[in-house]
C-alpha cells in the first residue's frame, strides 16, 4: 500500500458508564484500521449517588484512566485535532457533570462531548455496519453501563432508535446486590426490562428483523465464556437459562466457579445474563451474535470522515 493512502494516525476516546475506551487508527485507503485499543472498566455509573452526584473516589478512577489515554495520546504522537472524545449515559445524568469536566480537561487537554442518547444509537448502528458482514433487516442491542440502545436498521438506513435507561452497573445496584442470588432477583429484573420496552415493543416487533446482533460487553461476556468452552460463539435462551443456573450456584459476587468467566467481566454477569434473558421473551429473540463493533468504531468512522473531507 502506497505512504500516501495512509492518514495520519487519528484516536476515538468513549467514556461509557461501565468502560471508558480508546481505539487508535490510520485510515488505509478509505477503512480505519486500528493501530491500537486500549480499555478500563471504571464502572462509573457504581459512583451515582442518592443526591444525583457522582461519588470522589469513581471520579478519580475516571480521572486515572483519563491521564492513561493522555500519556498513550503523547505516545502515538496524535494530533490534537484528530481527536474525538465521547461521553455517555452517566455523564448525561449526574449533576456534577460540570466539576468531572472541569477536572478532566487540564488531564486529557480535550473537551468531553456528552451525546444524546438517540445519538449514541446512530453511532452504535454505524459502528456495527462498518466492522459486522452480512445484509437484511438487523435489529442491533447495546446493553450498556447505565443505558441500553435498540437500533432496526437495513444496510446503513436506520428505521427505528431509542435509548432505554437501564444497564449492568444499575441493574447490579437494584437486583444484583447481595449474593447468593435467587430466582426472584432474576424475575424482578426481567419484569423491570418488560416495563422499560413496554413502549416500544410493539413497533419493533411489527418493524420485525432477519438477523439481531449484541454489540456490547454484556454480549462480549457471554461470548467469551463459550468460546473458553469451545461451545459455538451464538447465544439463545437456553444457554441465558444455563448460565443462570450457574450464577444461582455460586456463593459469592466473584462467581469464581463459573468456568471461562474472566474476573473482569464477573461483577457485571448476572446483570446481563438477566437483561438478555428479558430481552430474548419480550422481543421474541430466537438467537443473537457478536456485532464486530459498536460506539467506538462508530466514533472512528465519524473521524475517519471527519479527516477525508479536510
Amino acid at each position: 500500500m502506497p505512504e500516501s493512502n495512509v492518514s495520519t494516525p487519528y484516536a476515538a476516546i468513549t467514556l461509557g458508564s461501565n468502560s471508558f475506551n480508546m481505539l487508535v487508527a490510520n485510515t488505509v485507503g478509505s477503512k480505519p484500521t486500528v493501530i491500537a485499543k486500549y480499555k478500563r472498566k471504571v464502572r462509573l455509573a457504581e459512583g451515582i449517588g442518592a443526591d444525583g452526584n457522582l461519588s470522589e473516589d469513581v471520579i478519580l478512577r475516571g480521572l486515572d484512566c483519563l491521564a492513561m489515554f493522555a500519556s498513550m495520546l503523547q505516545q502515538h504522537k496524535i494530533a490534537f485535532e484528530n481527536v474525538a472524545v465521547f461521553a455517555t449515559a452517566t455523564l448525561r445524568v449526574i449533576n456534577n457533570a460540570d466539576e468531572f469536566h472541569r477536572r478532566a480537561l487540564p488531564i486529557l487537554q480535550h473537551e468531553i462531548e456528552v451525546i444524546s442518547g438517540l445519538r449514541e444509537a446512530e453511532l452504535i448502528y454505524q459502528g456495527m455496519v462498518a466492522t459486522t458482514q452480512g445484509d437484511g433487516r438487523r435489529l442491533v442491542i447495546d446493553i450498556g453501563g447505565a443505558s441500553t440502545e435498540f437500533i432496526i436498521g437495513d444496510g446503513s438506513n436506520v428505521l427505528f432508535k431509542t435509548s432505554v435507561p437501564m444497564g449492568c452497573v444499575l441493574f447490579n445496584q437494584r437486583f444484583f446486590n447481595q449474593y447468593p442470588l435467587h430466582h426472584i432477583d432474576f424475575e424482578q429484573a426481567i419484569d423491570y426490562v418488560a416495563g422499560m420496552l413496554n413502549e416500544h415493543r410493539e413497533h419493533m416487533l411489527a418493524l420485525g428483523w432477519q438477523a439481531v446482533l449484541g454489540a456490547s460487553g454484556a454480549v462480549q461476556s457471554v461470548v467469551s465464556v463459550l468460546q473458553h468452552r469451545q461451545a459455538p460463539a451464538i447465544i439463545n435462551l437456553e444457554i441465558l437459562q444455563a448460565f443462570r443456573a450457574e450464577i444461582l450456584a455460586q456463593s459469592d459476587a466473584s462467581l469464581s466457579g463459573i468456568a471461562g468467566l474472566d474476573a473482569e467481566q464477573a461483577p457485571t454477569f448476572a446483570s446481563g445474563v438477566a437483561i438478555l434473558m428479558a430481552l430474548f421473551e419480550i422481543l421474541k429473540i430466537s438467537r443473537l451474535d457478536l456485532a464486530g463493533g459498536a460506539l467506538r468504531e462508530g466514533v472512528l468512522q465519524l473521524l475517519a470522515d471527519r479527516i477525508a473531507a479536510k
